[in-house]
């Protein structure tokens, strides 16, 4: 007979093995997943906008299922990058919150230039506004690893709840 300690002493480590790892860091913050989530369902689910579809094709659908779009960052609106080689599907991420006129945080998934960092759900990230005219329309994410604002990337704009 086996000892009683065993099977709770047995969950407790296959709990801990599963449990994400959080972290946190000054501009970026999250955890690891086991597996990859797309950015499409993954703000579906956050902003409660129900729109399908590559995160290219989010622009165009929502005008046609009558969501507002701006160019103005609103809580809980979903930002949405245009395609590009490197992104042939676009991206859309969720606002978080807004910090200022040309910066918020932004929660995401499936963001990175790396396998490992494709399992990252980011619960806040920052994100700013670099464009000429002040309108969102090409924007800069944080990049954690390397500890500067990354690539430049065009945007669409805001699709509101």
């Amino acid at each position: 007979m086996k000892p009683a300690y065993l099977l709770p002493l047995l969950l407790l480590i296959i709990t801990a093995c599963s449990t994400p790892e959080p972290f946190h860091h000054e501009f970026a913050s999250g955890y690891y997943s086991s597996d990859i989530e797309s950015c499409v369902p993954y703000a579906r689910r956050v902003s409660g906008i129900n729109l399908y579809g590559d995160a290219d094709g989010w622009w165009k659908q929502a005008q046609m299922h009558y969501y507002q779009r701006g160019n103005k960052p609103v809580m809980g609106s979903i930002l949405v990058l245009k395609k590009t080689s490197h992104m042939p599907s676009g991206h859309v991420a969720v606002v978080k919150n807004v910090l200022g006129p040309r910066k918020i945080n932004v929660t995401h998934s499936n963001w990175g230039d790396s396998r490992s960092s494709r399992h990252i759900i980011y619960e806040s990230m920052l994100a700013e506004d670099v464009s000429d005219g002040n309108d969102w329309s090409e924007v800069r994410f944080w990049n954690d690893g390397k500890n500067i604002l990354g690539f430049p990337y065009a945007a669409y704009g805001f699709i509101y709840p």
